[in-house]
């Protein structure tokens, strides 16, 4: 019953994180065709960032499920979200120290699936009655 009331949860995260993937990898391509194949791998970095990362919170945050196991459910979210900004963070570093990267297309990625995080739940919501 427990793992039933988290199913509708972790489907819309399976879902986002589909949709995150795919725009990052049609902009990419889209990159890679119109300016040249840096921009395209910078996009495509950029982007791959915020989808690694946001895919360890997904993980993270439906972990426990139910009441009885609040404080953990509780615990586990918080401890994803931080893990998700530190992936963010050591990730970045890497792209910006190691690797040879266009910084526009890198940063108009993230920022696009940014975008798509914030804005497609509410293409999600169910306005059945």
């Amino acid at each position: 019953m427990v793992a039933a009331l988290a199913r509708p949860g972790r489907e819309l995260a399976k879902q986002l994180l589909l949709i995150e993937a795919g725009a990052v990898i049609l902009l990419a391509a889209g990159m890679a065709v119109a300016v040249n194949a840096e921009w395209g791998f910078s996009s495509l970095i950029g982007g791959s960032i915020f989808v690694a990362a946001n895919a360890v919170f997904s993980v993270c945050a439906f972990l426990f499920v139910g009441a009885r196991a609040a404080k953990y459910v509780a615990i586990s979210f918080y401890t994803g979200e931080a893990l998700k900004i530190l992936i963010t963070v050591a990730l970045f570093s890497v792209a910006y120290m190691y690797m040879q990267v266009e910084l526009v297309p890198l940063k108009l990625t993230y920022l696009l699936v940014l975008g798509i995080n914030i804005f497609a739940p509410a293409l999600f919501i169910n306005n059945k009655k």
